[in-house]
């Protein structure tokens, strides 16, 4: 499977937040999250591992108990079942990939 930039296909995912799946496979999902300055994503966890890389902008990141400043090119790995959130200080594009398939994320 192929997925070509496009600025085309995002949708809501929550207030200020913006996603896309880019491509999938058997096993994995990998998804493009545009993040407004100030939104925030809620404290929550689910079963599938999560691995992100921040490309630009400025987020805090707490998973389980540690809290980071994220900055573009660092990256970040999310075990399924733990619990995280996110608080978004600048526009910010980061890509994830979720493992299994997170069915809900499916275009």
């Amino acid at each position: 499977m192929f997925s070509c930039h496009s600025d085309e296909g995002f949708y809501q995912a929550t207030d200020k937040i913006l996603m896309k799946t880019l491509v999938h496979g058997k096993s994995t999902l990998m998804a493009e999250f545009r993040l407004e300055q100030g939104a925030k994503l809620p404290r929550h966890s689910h079963p599938h591992e999560q691995t992100g890389y921040l490309i630009s902008g400025q987020m805090v990141l707490t998973i389980g108990s540690e809290t980071i400043t994220i900055n573009p090119g660092d990256s970040w790995c999310i075990a399924g079942g733990i619990e995280h959130e996110a608080t978004v200080h600048k526009d910010s594009i980061a890509i994830e990939v979720f493992s299994p398939v997170r069915e809900d994320y499916l275009p």
